[in-house]
């Protein structure tokens, strides 16, 4: 399936298609979320993924850029009333702001643009152009480009100006954080990122510690006999998270190990024996992320798990010369606290629809779901989130 163009070609392809090119690995090379991610996140957490395919007349490709089809309620991370008025419309019709949709990104984690041997513009203006030919045929008329960081706004500004036959929205999504690890060690990092209060009261919640069995820490790039006790624990805070998107597996927590063992490092923590916090990070060019986080519910609320878990990540971070610490979305109350700060993520939306523009269109910027946060209006740099600033 190809759109028409002079210069450049645009299709749409199955992931598998793509794997062994150069275009596909060199395009996401600079990201700790390299071509590998990608491809075992499509191997193991069942999203259907694809790949946006620019070519020229001979066939070469320019530029190859990850994306995939799902399907997800809107009003999932809405502010109210719209889910309880989205509720009584349901009753009718139960697939109402229930679409499938197409998605530009990466399906566990944010989006970013892969790079080619065409500019950056060029690539966005010959994928805007492709959609309206290649989504609606897969059965897709909602296009969202996922969880987009604040520096890929100038190149993705085009997208608001979309053709007459769509509808466009940009609005903040849920943002990342981020600490930077511009001190000597975590008692320096008390002293001079904290307040008063907060230091007290992360050292007392860490004499608990002190009345309970020692916790032992290993870090390792392989979970190894310890794959289905880490997956538990990541299984309870799944269950509490308010917001849900992707779900991990014990294949994806093995193939990290497997295929992406020079970035994945496995925090465990364990009390007499028994595995009670788990910490997936990625290592990538200065820059931890802390993405996933499993808690034994049974002591962590006691133990202060949480915060015993970011001390300990923060220090090895230190002790290996790294330069900042990103924290995935959510938890926004003890990380103002700690002295993170935000990073933007924008979602940017369009209606390949003409008969629903008219009705949606409007409201699509509606659908952010910030306004549910109201930590995130107290942090520093809060005035970031929004797509326009």
């Amino acid at each position: 399936m190809t759109s028409a163009s002079s210069a450049v070609r645009v299709r749409l392809a199955p992931l598998a298609e793509v794997r062994a090119w150069p275009a596909w690995r060199d395009g996401l090379r600079q990201l700790a979320k390299d071509h590998r991610y990608y491809e075992i996140v499509a191997d193991t957490l069942g999203f259907d993924c694809r790949a946006l395919i620019l070519e020229n007349a001979a066939g070469d490709a320019l530029a190859v850029q990850p994306c995939f089809f799902v399907e997800q309620d809107l009003l999932t991370a809405a502010p109210a009333p719209l889910p309880a008025c989205a509720a009584q419309i349901r009753r009718l019709f139960p697939r109402f702001l229930r679409p499938r949709i197409f998605m530009l990104g990466c399906a566990a984690g944010e989006g970013h643009l892969a790079r080619g041997t065409v500019s950056t513009e060029e690539m966005i203006r010959e994928i805007r152009a492709a959609l309206p030919r290649l989504v609606p045929p897969q059965g897709a008329r909602l296009v969202v480009w996922k969880d987009f960081p604040a520096r890929e706004r100038g190149p993705l500004a085009s997208l608001a100006d979309p053709p007459a036959e769509t509808a466009h929205a940009v609005f903040a999504s849920m943002p990342a954080t981020r600490l930077a690890l511009d001190f000597a060690s975590f008692d320096d990092y008390l002293t001079r990122r904290l307040s008063h209060a907060m230091r007290k009261n992360l050292r007392r919640k860490f004499k608990a510690l002190a009345a309970a069995p020692p916790l032992t820490l290993t870090v390792t790039h392989d979970l190894g006999d310890a794959v289905d006790e880490a997956l538990a624990l990541y299984e309870q805070v799944f269950g509490r998270a308010p917001l849900k998107f992707e779900r991990l597996t014990k294949s994806f927590l093995q193939q990290l190990a497997a295929r992406l063992p020079d970035r994945v490092r496995f925090f465990l923590w364990r009390q007499e024996g028994r595995l009670v916090a788990f910490s997936l990070c990625l290592v990538h060019d200065g820059v931890l992320s802390d993405e996933y986080l499993g808690l034994d519910y049974r002591v962590a609320l006691d133990l202060h798990l949480y915060f015993v878990t970011f001390r300990d990540v923060l220090t090895w971070a230190l002790a290996q010369g790294l330069t900042e610490y990103r924290s995935t979305p959510l938890n926004y109350e003890p990380k103002l606290h700690l002295g993170f700060e935000l990073a933007p993520l924008d979602l940017r939306m369009t209606i390949l629809h003409p008969r629903l523009n008219p009705l949606l269109g409007p409201h699509l910027a509606r659908l952010s779901p910030t306004g549910a946060e109201p930590a995130l209006a107290h942090f520093p740099n809060a005035h970031s989130l929004k797509p326009d600033a």
